[in-house]
This record gives C-alpha cells, structure tokens and sequence, in this order.
C-alpha cells in the first residue's frame, strides 16, 4: 500500500477558492436540456465524482496548518464527503452540555460550538439525534454521520476505534465549574482525516478557547442545582402555573411564541406572581413598565392575561427588531432586548461589525457583554436575565426538576 508523506504550507482561503472552483457545475451541464435524473449513477459518473472527491481530499490537506502529514490510500475522506455535500452530519445525543431542542430551534453548548465550526468551514449542518451514546458514535462508523457530538467514555471511543477531540482543549475546568460535562467531544473516524485536523486547530486555538470559555458561561447549568432553587421552582410551577397555563398557552397562540418559553420569561420576571411590584415600579406577573404597558395595550397591569398578553406583544416586536438574525440566536437577541432595550443590543452588534466580528451570532454578543460588564452594570443584567430564562426554559422542557 502506498504511503505518501506530505509537508506543506497552504491557506485556507486558496484551499476554499480551488474546492469552489471544483464543485462548480460545467456549463455544459447548466445548459443541458433535459429532465430526466438516472437513479443509477454510470460508470463514468462514478469516476467523476470519485476523482473530484479525491481532488478535493488533497487540497484539503494542502490548507492544513504547515506539519507532516501522513494518509493511506484508503476511503475518502470526510472532509472530501462535507465539501462536495455542503453540509456537515452530526451524530448526537441530547442533553445539557450538548444539545436542545426546544422553541422550534436547536441549540446548546455542544451545538452552538459545532455550527461556529460548520461555518468557518462554510457549510450546513444536518443534526442527527440519538437514544445513547453507542447509538451515535456506531452511526458514525457505519458512515451515516461525518462526526458525533456526545460525552461518551474513551473506554467505549476506543472500542470502536473512533478518535475524539475534547471541545475544552484540555482545560476541563472551564466546563465542570459551570455544570457542564467536562468531556464533552467531538468524535471522527479517523484522526488523520482532515475533517478531524481542522477541529483540532479550531477548537485549540487561543482566542477560539476564550470564546469557549464564554459561551461555556452562557450555558452554565448550575442555576437550579441546589435543593433550593429545585424547591422552589418545583413548587412554583405546581402551585402556581395552572391557574395561568391557559392564559400563558393562548397568548403564545397569538403571538407565535412557544408558551412555555412565557412561562420561563414570567419565572424570571416575577416567579408567576401576578401580585409583584418592584421598588423602581415594574409590576405584575411579566413585570411591565408603565410605559411598555400603555405601549403594548395593557390597561391593567396586575391583571394576569393582561400582562402576559403585553410580554408577548413586546417579545414579537423584539423578535422582529431582529429579524436579520438566524432563528437559532434570535430568541437571544429578543429578550436581551426585551431586558435592555434594543437599541442598546444594536449598539453593541455596531461595535462588533466594526471589529469586523459576526454581529448576527449571540455567542460574539455575549461575549462582548462578559467583557464589558464591569463598565456598564446594564451589560451584566442582561446576561443573567437571557441565561437564566434559557435555564428555565430548558428545565421545564426537560423535566428536569
């Protein structure tokens, strides 16, 4: 079997511009007449894209950081698989450092951390859910998923000869002291594939691990794990949420919003005490301003569909103030919005364009609030509100309390 060592330099960029140049379809084809797909791909065609995946395969070594490089003339590569599909399969199982799946769009720390990668690699991504961990990482040898997303042993990685890369980089700590698993990992066939090279660069690259860190933040888990807060978020929600599910359910009807989302917002807001008043005069159940009150309609501010009913007008609005944002971070951007107002959140999406930094992606704009905080006491309220609706949320969605 021939062995075929390589040391070379080569850009990203020129790597992404000759793949491009690859995967574009002749002009012979775009001009081509006919209607009809053959099921069975020819002889001929089989060697085109065999030959193009392979073409691929090489440049994607060539843009790996400049280090001896060593492949084996076996199956194609993954990386070759994701760039002529444009998409990257993830084989995954839910849970609280890796991924949810809730108010109709997937998130999670593992999952924000896996799309930050897809698209520095400008693709899609197609997410695959799984009961357990084995079932995930054998898709992933079978070839059904291009990497896998999970906390499972390296015990059970190494029986199925998989290779894993930790998303902490090795400091562990950053994970563990926000409740999350501390070997969360993304998983690969082969550490040779360049699918597999590239993760490790991107997720152990300094500035890479900071934004890491901070978004490790973003998700810390810890909020409702003492006795405590459990009690006391268990009994508001068996005590107190049914006398106003009903009005939580229809106002989300009307404004397009998952109820149960409300409901976190009203946790948050007041712990769904319709009676509450706030020393700077806030009131209610979803605690409105008086001037967001007269603003959404709500003549009553105690009055508990009333003010659910303008908590709900007032998220559609902020959701639709950001509308330019992927649905993934949108919600987000809306409450923070709904908690400091949105021109304050537009103000920092300036400063990142700026900087030129993605403004769109809420993991940047928490970022900048964790670094700022100190400044503007604003900043570090508007953190511990949008993380703290996100807990909730995910607690009521998973039952988890």
């Amino acid at each position: 079997m021939q062995r075929i060592t390589y040391r070379v330099k080569g850009s990203a960029q020129g790597a992404k511009r000759r793949i491009s140049h690859l995967l574009r379809p002749s002009k012979r084809l775009l001009n081509t007449k006919s209607n009809i797909v053959s099921s069975t791909p020819t002889a001929s065609g089989r060697f085109a894209r065999t030959k193009k995946l392979a073409q691929v395969s090489s440049i994607a070594l060539l843009s790996l950081p400049a280090q001896s490089l060593t492949t084996m003339n076996t199956k194609v590569p993954a990386y070759a698989n994701v760039m002529l599909e444009n998409t990257l399969t993830i084989a995954a199982v839910p849970g609280d450092s890796t991924y949810f799946a809730t108010d109709g769009f997937q998130h999670g720390f593992g999952f924000d951390l896996v799309r930050t990668y897809a698209d520095e690699l400008g693709v899609d991504i197609n997410l695959k859910a799984y009961a357990n961990e084995e079932a995930a990482l054998k898709a992933l040898r079978s070839g059904d998923a291009d990497m896998a997303l999970t906390t499972a042993s390296t015990k059970l990685k190494s029986q199925l000869n998989l290779s894993s890369i930790n998303v902490s980089c090795g400091y562990d700590s950053s994970l563990t002291k926000n409740g999350l698993h501390p070997k969360v990992s993304w998983t690969f066939s082969s550490p040779n594939d360049p699918l597999s090279k590239k993760a490790s660069y991107f997720l152990c690259d300094s500035i890479k691990l900071k934004n890491t860190q901070k978004l490790a933040a973003f998700y810390n888990q810890n909020l409702l794990k003492d006795a405590y807060s459990q009690d006391h978020f268990q009994k508001t929600l068996t005590e107190k949420l049914p006398d106003y599910q009903s009005s939580f359910e229809e106002q989300a009807r009307n404004y397009n919003h998952d109820w149960e989302l409300l409901v976190a917002m009203g946790y948050q807001e007041s712990h769904l005490d319709a009676n509450a008043v706030s020393p700077t005069g806030v009131r209610g159940l979803m605690m409105l301003t008086n001037n967001t009150a007269k603003a959404m309609g709500v003549s009553d501010r105690v009055d508990p569909y009333q003010s659910i009913g303008g908590g709900a007008r007032y998220l559609e609005q902020m959701k639709a103030d950001f509308a330019d944002v992927p649905k993934t971070d949108r919600v987000w951007f809306a409450l923070a919005g709904y908690n400091m107002g949105p021109n304050a959140v537009k103000s920092i999406q300036r400063k990142l364009r700026a900087q030129g930094i993605d403004d769109k992606s809420w993991a940047n704009v928490y970022a900048y609030l964790a670094d700022n905080k100190a400044s503007n006491s604003r900043y570090g309220q508007a953190m511990h509100y949008v993380s703290n609706i996100r807990s909730y949320l995910e607690s009521i969605k998973t039952q988890t309390v």
